[in-house]
Order: structure tokens, then sequence, then C-alpha cells
């Protein structure tokens, strides 16, 4: 009979420790550990993970003989989802999609494998029947002969089911349900999540086939289990939105096959999820002709430029104390470009309440954003209205200069051609560009000042 024993882990690296610690010492996060309990049992007895026979093990290489070609990808008929992971799927890769419950994740999963035609998938339910996921697909009006759909939550028995199917791809909802009798922990645990993660891996780089996990995500909204589970996995996809509006945001936060800063965007529906391939006919669907406090930016995610919807609110403030808030737009940056705003250019807001939302409930990094939302903010605090078919884009930098942002002419002919007639740009971005084909009239402008000459005369 095998021994066990208590070993605690750390929920936010997986560190481990013979006893309970208030403080990991490696990566300092207080009141992370968590008891679990452990065979000591050998692996191999347990018959748990993937493994080859023995002529097919892995040798060493030197560098200069390994052969170099180009990933092979498998297109999963979904532009955005394309997109976001690189240009399709890669084969032998591990994808993690995690996201808040009832956001659409086995919806996105599940339409997505329904549309694969000519792949045999196997889809591995650990939290619903198959009768549940059979009205789902009646629902999304999906059919795929080459579907196929077991219940199970033991990764050996998992393992027994892929040898029969032989699949192309494999689909685990979700990661946090599947548990393997090599350790004794209950399903969802550190240990648990880690070990069915490191096999699941092992399978998909031997056989090169490409595993699709889901996985919940926390209270602070990261994935739950160990951090190590992302740095097993060569993608982490986040499904981002909220649940009362119907549009979703589908984020990289690590892609070991194609860049992190691409956006792919969806509107819920009751057949689905619908791919927007336009972002700007989310962000600017509203007409706000002679309404002041709103400012159109543009702005670039990825390798896609869109417009987007700068609102701002400012007003006396009631109490004294001057409330400070920002939804989708990082608070600490406009707080600076405020005190740009009151040491530079003369504006009293000290003693006002700012509040700023960027339409469409999505979230901006993008510094080129500045000269939108010090323009909204501004237009609110004089109640004038900025002149409809404008657009800008630029950075502010902390003496109030406009700086130049990057891959500027992408920016401009997304603006043409949503039909803008006017836009800032930064005066260093017009050096050596050719405006005599465009029809868009572009102003370039040094200072924040000169921007708001331009804006409000």
């Amino acid at each position: 009979m095998a021994k066990t024993k208590s070993v605690y882990y750390c929920n936010n690296c997986g560190a481990e420790s013979a006893k309970w610690i208030g403080r990991c010492p490696v990566c300092g996060e207080w009141n992370t550990y968590v008891e679990e309990v452990v065979s000591t049992k050998p692996a191999a007895s347990s018959g748990s993970g993937y493994s080859l026979s023995g002529e097919n093990r892995v040798r060493p290489q030197r560098i200069d003989d390994i052969q170099v070609t180009e990933e092979s990808r498998i297109d999963l008929g979904n532009g955005e989802l394309n997109r976001v992971l690189g240009g399709g799927l890669v084969r032998g890769s591990l994808v993690l999609i995690g996201g808040e419950p009832g956001i659409g994740k086995s919806t996105l999963i599940l339409q997505t494998v329904l549309g694969l035609k000519g792949y045999k998938i196997l889809y591995v339910s650990g939290e619903e029947s198959a009768r549940q996921l059979k009205l789902r697909a009646e629902r999304i009006g999906g059919s795929a002969p080459d579907c196929y759909i077991v219940c199970e939550t033991s990764l050996e028995d998992i393992f027994v089911h892929i040898r029969n199917v032989d699949p192309d791809i494999v689909v685990i909802d979700s990661i946090q349900t599947i548990a393997t009798t090599a350790m004794e922990s209950s399903p969802g645990s550190v240990g648990q999540v880690r070990e069915c993660a490191a096999s699941l891996l092992k399978f998909a780089k031997q056989t090169n086939t490409p595993v699709l996990l889901v996985g919940h995500i926390n209270k602070e909204g990261s994935i739950a289990g160990p951090k190590v589970l992302e740095h097993i996995v060569d993608t982490v996809l986040q499904f981002e939105g909220d649940r009362h509006y119907m549009y979703r945001i589908l984020r990289s936060i690590k892609n070991r096959f194609g860049s992190t800063s691409e956006l792919g965007i969806y509107e819920m529906r009751q057949n689905g999820l619908r791919e927007v391939s336009n972002p700007s006919e989310m962000l600017l669907t509203q007409d706000h002709e002679g309404l002041s406090g709103v400012a159109i930016a543009v702005t670039i995610e990825g390798v896609r430029p869109f417009l987007i919807e700068t609102q701002a609110l400012v007003s006396t403030a009631a109490y004294g104390t001057p409330q400070r808030s920002a939804t989708g737009f990082d608070l600490r940056r406009m707080n600076m470009l405020l005190a740009v705003l009151e040491k530079r250019v003369g504006f009293k807001l000290a003693q006002k309440d700012v509040f700023l939302n960027i339409a469409g409930g999505i979230k901006v990094n993008d510094p080129a954003m500045d000269l939108g939302v010090i323009s909204a903010i501004l237009s609110s605090n004089m109640d004038m209205a900025i002149e409809t078919g404008t657009c800008m884009t630029g950075e502010v930098g902390l003496s109030g200069e406009i700086r130049p942002v990057n891959r500027i002419e992408q920016r401009i002919l997304e603006a043409e051609k949503l039909g803008f007639k006017r836009m800032l740009i930064p005066q260093n971005n017009i050096k050596g560009f050719d405006t005599s084909k465009l029809s868009i009239e572009l102003i370039p402008v040094r200072k924040v000042e000169e921007a708001f000459r331009q804006l409000f005369g």
C-alpha cells in the first residue's frame, strides 16, 4: 500500500513546501499555500500520462543539424481566432483559453470545432453532459460528423479514448475538472492541474496533435491554478467582456507562435458568437454631433488599426475631494495627463471630478490615445463639442509636446476609409509623408496648445 504525506503548494507560483508558511519565498505572495495529500508511490506504477515506445524517444541533436521549417497550422475557419493565435492553430501546441464563468468560452470552442471540415475532433467535457453539448450545438447551428463527445474526468481514461478515436484536435473542457490517479488530491488542486497539464503537453508534442484547454479564472482575474500552468502551455488566451453586454474580446497573453498584441472581437448572439471584423462598427455606433466630452482617437492593437470613442465628464467636486475614475484606460496615465493640462496649458482641474470612459467596454494601452483623452476632457470642461468628422492620434509628453506615433500611415488610411474629414497628427509624423493622394485633411500639431486651437478655435 502506498504511503501518503501532506505537501503544501503555493497557489500562485506552484512552489512546494513541507509545511505551511504565510509568505511564499519564491513569488512573495501572502496566504497562498494550500495543503495537498500526495502519494509516495513511483509515477511509473500509476500508469498516468502518455508515453511512446522506446525507439521513438528523443535524442540530443547539434543545433546546426536541426532542420527549421514553417510551423504547420490548422485553419480554424474563424478569422478573429486565427489572428489572435498568429495565423491558425499550430500542430502539437497546447492552447489555454481562460475567462469568467458564462462569458462564452465553451461556446467559442464548440462553435469553432463544429465548423471544421476534414478534421477529427475529440471534445472531452468534464462539466457538461453530452445532452447539454448537443443542445448547445443545435442552438448555434453547427454540425460536424467527425466531432466526438465524451464526458470524462479521469486523465487515464481520456488517453484511452484518444488512442481509440485517434483525433486531429483534442479539446479539454475544463482542465480544472480533470484528475489523475498519480495524485490523491482532489480535481482542480494545484498538483492535479499541474500534473494533468504536463501529461497533455507531453502527448501534444509526441503526437503532433494540438490540444485546446479551457480554464477557469480566479477572483483576481488570472487563470485559476498555479502560474506553472501558464508556463507549461504554448499559448494563453483570455476571453473578456461584461456578461451584461453583447461584445466579447479575445486577447493573447502569451503566444510562442505569434504576437501577444493581437485582439479578437466577437458579438454574443442567441445563435452563438459573431466575428466583428471591423471593430469601428462597434466603437462608433452613436451620433454625438453637438455633444461635448466626446473625442475620436485612432489606435492600433496588434496589426489592426481602429477608431475608438473616448468619453469624458468633468464636473465640480461636490464634497471637496475631487474624484478620478477611468474605465478602459490607465488611471495613472490619466492623472499624468491632467497634471500636464494643469501645468503646461493652464487649465484648472484640481477641484473638479474627472470621469473617463472608453466606449465599447475594451481596454486600450496605446500611448497614441493621449491626445484623444485630453481633447475629450477639455471638451467636457469647456462644454464645447469637437467638430464632427474630426479624429486624432498622438502621444502627449510631460512638457506638453505631442510626440510621434508608430505606423501613422495605417492610422490615416483607416480614418479616411471611415469617412473622417480632418485628423490631428504629430508634426514629426508628417515628415516625408506623401499627402497628395489623401482625401482626408491632415493637421500637424507640435504642442497641446496648438491642438486645442485647431479643435476649439
